[in-house]
């Protein structure tokens, strides 16, 4: 299997295996609908937290009151949602009403789909080199919608984010001009979007072959980008954390020579590095090795 490293920018990113006999459209195909999925999923995972916390969202026009729901709001979900028992939780963000499910283990559920497809998504994978699929993202969406189904059994309003995104599935596919109602920045659309390897592009309407050769144990990074966007610019040779660390390095090394230009004294000969039977002490295992009673100056 041919194993594409997708990156989304300089620390994020997903695997993705298939054949050198793929064509590219289905290619490019999978790999947005991929990419779409995980926005999706992270938008997702942030609203079903909020959910099993704070509960449904508020109106756009009541959005911005941390402290206690208004007597109205209540009102509005507690014919479905039971939380005449169920003590107020202000959200911190005013977005939610402060009202979440009232059964701890419904709560639990919520919280633990969440992760689950969070952890699935996650840059991470990459470290512990897992390829993702569409088909087990799909798999722990369901299990997101099939948990929020139980927690509100007469569905979310129809201003709630988590069911605007839960229900537009042409996000995944790239609809993300015209009959899609939520779009999340970043999403591509399939039809727009090009894949580029190498500073090479895949040319639809050919096979991954064509670029790669038919070696199926083949690992490249790749890159997608919209439409008119041209090559994607060349990663940088070191990590922003590597460049950092070889600064510090010379700038201490140069700190270093400039006190031993400074020194006009023989004081360096009393140094480890200075002594020329160090290397064989080291050799033999006995550097720490000293008579008794005499100490080290």
């Amino acid at each position: 299997m041919v194993l594409f490293h997708l990156k989304t920018d300089h620390t994020d990113g997903f695997l993705y295996e298939t054949t050198t006999s793929t064509a590219n459209n289905d290619l490019i195909s999978s790999l947005v609908a991929i990419h779409n999925k995980r926005i999706r999923a992270k938008r997702i995972t942030d609203c079903t937290r909020g959910l099993a916390l704070y509960g449904v969202m508020k109106k756009p026009e009541q959005v911005g009151d941390a402290g206690a729901a208004a007597a109205h709001e209540v009102e509005d979900y507690r014919s479905y949602q039971q939380q005449q028992q169920q003590a107020h939780k202000a959200d911190p963000s005013g977005v939610r009403i402060g009202y979440g499910p009232n059964n701890s283990k419904l709560v639990e559920t919520l919280q633990r789909v969440a992760n689950e497809l969070d952890e699935y998504v996650d840059k991470s994978q990459v470290q512990r080199r897992v390829a993702i699929c569409e088909e087990e993202i799909d798999v722990r969406i369901e299990n997101v919608r099939g948990a929020v189904a139980m927690a509100y059994p007469m569905g979310l309003p129809e201003w709630d984010v988590l069911r605007l995104v839960l229900e537009d599935v042409g996000l995944d596919r790239g609809n993300v001009k015209g009959e899609s109602c939520y779009r999340e920045e970043g999403m591509l659309d399939v039809d727009e979007a090009s894949l580029w390897v190498a500073g090479k592009e895949f040319v639809r309407g050919r096979l991954v072959s064509d670029r790669l050769g038919t070696n199926e144990k083949t690992k490249v990074v790749a890159k997608l980008v919209g439409k008119g966007s041209g090559a994607p610019a060349r990663e940088a040779a070191v990590s922003e954390d590597e460049r950092k660390a070889m600064m510090a390095y010379y700038f201490k090394r140069q700190e270093e020579m400039k006190r031993l230009a400074e020194a006009d004294d023989d004081d360096y000969l009393n140094s480890t590095w200075a002594d020329p039977k160090n290397l064989k002490r080291n050799l033999n295992g006995i550097e720490n090795v000293r008579a008794p009673g005499v100490s080290r100056f």
